[in-house]
């Protein structure tokens, strides 16, 4: 409505905007559009021969750049040519069998279908009236998972865009459960720089970016040393609990891992348990990579006392072969997930509580959320757990064997054997060219990547530097495997070469 004698104008869109909305009128074209990006990638995933094509910033870069997002292209097909050029050409392929990197796992078709469905659906998992269905698909899920994990009947939980998020809300709850009788805002001032977090050596950095958004001191963050195997010591974690008290600090949480990043190691989860429930302390265990456990048909045992988590982080984007984003924060106490609640009227008021109406924005740090459940919903619907285990079994006995034959090779060090899916290894030269290991492998490592025939991770152990094998890809053989060691030791052993060669001649000048 417009006042009198003003006249308000419409700007009109262009001729062929409506065109491009899905709805009932432009099914056809939503068909062949979809059809004729399917095709692409399936052509992409059929004929890519190496992970990576070795591109770098500054060669990619002016790509993209140039691109003048203010005159559109008009057509879906070309606008898939240009993709080509400035994301499909150079993309990295985790279906790769030489893709050993990081914890990026190929993805099991039913949950592309279930990827494709939501999107076109497009519900927004926070409240009832926008998700219906979804809302309790989701739902199902978590209890599914719950009991897989065995938190008991009063548990619940919440889908995440990640391991950080959730270990993020995780340790939000704990803040809160830790402040429970500190009543008034005064003595929660008093109480907060008090907080602390006990985590391993080998824990996930989100720890300590938890702590920093949550507002705790900057020594929160309370780390304990590990074992021959990478493992959080329990004892470690006791003199440190009775430190803190000795100290006037008040532990509110303890996070074991159950999978490290760099190790797989699983931290003796049942010992931990036990010590947090006698000290009354919020157990918390980032299963973020160990939880395709849950699924193994042979190895569930590895997992055994998480069931006496008060939380628990699982990422089903790493070891359930699901696209990213697909993960979940889950509590042992329902009621505990109120510390994530906040009543809106436009969207969430407290009478709907009353009135039984599910909305999934009371649990979790997000509004406006995916419909993340619909993949692992249909994998499960489709392949069954049983089915995602044997794959992960798989992956876990690939890289046992890769464990040995590195061992094995005079070559190469290998660090402890992982109870999953992680090889954490070094090139080694033998007499006077040992000081220039660290060196090579980060040579190698960079060299590897360049040329795009493999790629894999680097990381630090006791203060020198590895690589790292992350196998999460069934089709990996230990061919495979043998082939990227040798590009490894080319590599590495060309670096040391020339490296001693410049040593020797700077000696003879």
């Amino acid at each position: 409505m417009s006042l009198p004698g003003h006249t308000v104008e419409t700007p009109a869109a262009p001729p062929d905007a409506r065109t491009h909305l899905l709805n009932g009128g432009s099914v056809a074209r939503y068909r062949a559009t979809l059809a004729d990006g399917v095709d692409r990638i399936a052509k992409r995933v059929a004929d890519a021969d190496r992970p990576f094509t070795g591109v770098t910033p500054a060669e990619l870069a002016p790509r993209i750049t140039g691109v003048d997002l203010d005159r559109p292209l008009g057509d879906a097909g070309a606008a898939l040519d240009e993709l080509e050029q400035v994301y499909l050409r150079d993309a990295v392929w985790f279906h790769h069998p030489r893709y050993l990197a990081h914890l990026n796992c190929p993805v099991v078709i039913p949950a592309l279908l279930g990827e494709a469905v939501l999107t076109a659906v497009n519900s927004s998992l926070d409240t009832w009236d926008q998700s219906a269905g979804a809302t309790l698909v989701e739902r199902r899920l978590i209890d599914w998972t719950a009991a897989r994990i065995g938190l008991g009947p009063a548990a619940d939980g919440v889908f995440t865009s990640g391991g950080s998020q959730s270990n993020l809300q995780a340790l939000l709850l704990a803040r809160e459960e830790a402040c429970r009788d500190a009543t008034g805002p005064e003595a929660r001032r008093d109480l907060l720089p008090r907080l602390r977090v006990i985590t391993s050596a080998a824990g996930h950095f989100s720890v300590q970016k938890s702590a920093k958004l949550l507002g705790l001191a900057p020594d929160a963050v309370l780390t304990v040393p590990t074992d021959a195997q990478r493992r959080m010591i329990p004892a470690a974690v006791r003199r440190q609990i009775e430190r803190c008290r000795r100290e006037g600090l008040v532990v509110m949480a303890v996070v074991a891992t159950a999978g490290t990043t760099d190790f797989g190691s699983i931290d003796p989860l049942a010992d931990i348990a036990a010590l947090c429930a006698a000290a009354g302390v919020w157990l918390h265990v980032d299963a973020a990579y160990g939880c395709g456990l849950l699924v193994s048909p042979t190895r569930r045992h590895l997992l055994d006392g998480i069931e006496r988590a008060d939380s628990v982080t699982v990422d089903y984007h790493k070891s359930f072969f699901q696209p990213v984003s697909s993960s979940a924060v889950l509590v042992r106490d329902r009621r505990t997930l109120r510390h994530a609640t906040y009543h809106a009227d436009y969207l969430n008021p407290a009478r709907m509580v009353e009135q039984r109406i599910p909305n999934q924005v009371d649990k979790s740090l997000q509004t406006t959320r995916r419909f993340d459940a619909l993949k692992l919903w249909l994998t499960l619907r489709v392949m069954g757990p049983d089915g995602v285990g044997a794959l992960f079994d798989e992956v876990i006995e690939r890289a046992a064997g890769a464990w040995e034959l590195i061992s094995e090779d005079p070559r190469f060090e290998v660090v402890t054997r992982s109870p999953l899916s992680t090889v954490v290894f070094r090139y080694l030269p033998t007499g006077p060219n040992r000081h220039h290991a660290d060196g090579a492998n980060l040579h190698a490592r960079e060299a590897l990547a360049a040329s795009g025939a493999a790629l894999v991770a680097s990381t630090t152990v006791d203060g020198r530097h590895f690589l790292k094998f992350t196998l999460l890809n069934p089709e990996t053989t230990l061919d495979d495997v043998g082939h990227v060691l040798e590009l490894v030791a080319q590599y590495a052993g060309r670096y040391v070469h020339e490296r001693t060669t410049a040593d020797l001649a700077c000696q003879v000048s």
